[in-house]
């Protein structure tokens, strides 16, 4: 498959399923298994374009992160909590990510996996959909820290690929009785330190690779791969909490249902 091509898709698939709730991780390693790539080859590819999608988040949310900002400097209650709050939800995957990195390895290597977590995540989004009961609308400064701590231990089952960090925080924050927006929301801004945590230490991982030259994937296909993410994964921020806020999970739930299956059967096929 020629390599800008490889790019261009992979950049689509990062940009469009990194921040709903249906696994970017998982649909990249299905890419793999689908259009024959080498993952391996792509691997270094895969984390540097994840940063498309974490400068869309911020684009998108400028105004908030300036306001926080200049709240900080001026030590606003609202905007230390925002933080807090943040830091609260970032904490328990950052210390379980250093520590089962080994396991988190191996299973990203096994796409049946995948399979299995797309289909059990559409499950249990379904129940959450059904069964939770939808607070007040309210922002994430004004989250006790409680719920905080809470949506980051959901985000650890991310750890699984398939799972779905968004879908793991977002469906952890409804359960916890948050409006659907705001779970959007924290889940969006939440991706930033998560994000920017985990690729910094797969390139610290990976930098004798970048140091050595990346092969046949260099740095124009993650040129090319870091724009197109960052195009799409903005355009879907904008349309999702729209969506969300109307229709609600269900669809994305069943999505994963059917994709789920079809990439078990396929790969156990093979």
């Amino acid at each position: 498959m020629d390599l800008t091509f490889t790019a261009i898709l992979l950049g689509i698939v990062e940009g469009v399923t990194e921040f709903l709730p249906v696994s970017s991780t998982g649909h990249l390693i299905l890419a793999s298994e689908i259009f024959g790539y080498d993952a391996e080859t792509w691997k270094v590819f895969n984390v540097v374009i994840q940063l498309g999608a974490i400068l869309a988040v911020v684009v998108q949310y400028w105004r908030t992160f300036w306001a926080v900002g200049m709240g900080l400097l001026r030590l606003q209650p609202m905007s230390i909590a925002f933080v807090r709050n943040l830091l609260i939800a970032f904490l328990p995957s950052a210390v379980l990510g250093l520590a089962l990195k080994k396991y988190i390895d191996v299973m990203l290597g096994t796409p049946i996996i995948v399979g299995w977590a797309l289909i059990l995540g559409g499950i249990a989004i379904l129940a959450v959909e059904r069964w939770s009961k939808q607070g007040p609308a309210t922002g994430v400064a004004q989250l006790p820290a409680k719920q905080a701590l809470g949506v980051g231990l959901f985000q650890c089952i991310a750890m699984i690929p398939g799972v779905s960090r968004s879908g793991a925080t977002i469906m952890g924050a409804l359960a916890m009785g948050i409006e659907r927006r705001t779970a959007a929301e924290f889940s969006f801004f939440l991706a930033v330190p998560t994000m920017m945590g985990a690729t910094t230490l797969e390139l610290w991982d990976n930098r004798h690779a970048l140091a050595g030259g990346l092969g046949p994937v260099g740095w124009n296909e993650i040129a090319i791969g870091f724009v197109v993410s960052f195009i799409v994964a903005l355009v879907v921020i904008k349309a999702f909490v729209a969506f969300v806020s109307r229709s609600g999970f269900a669809p994305f739930a069943w999505y994963r249902i059917v994709a789920g299956i079809a990439a078990v059967v396929l790969l156990s096929m093979r």
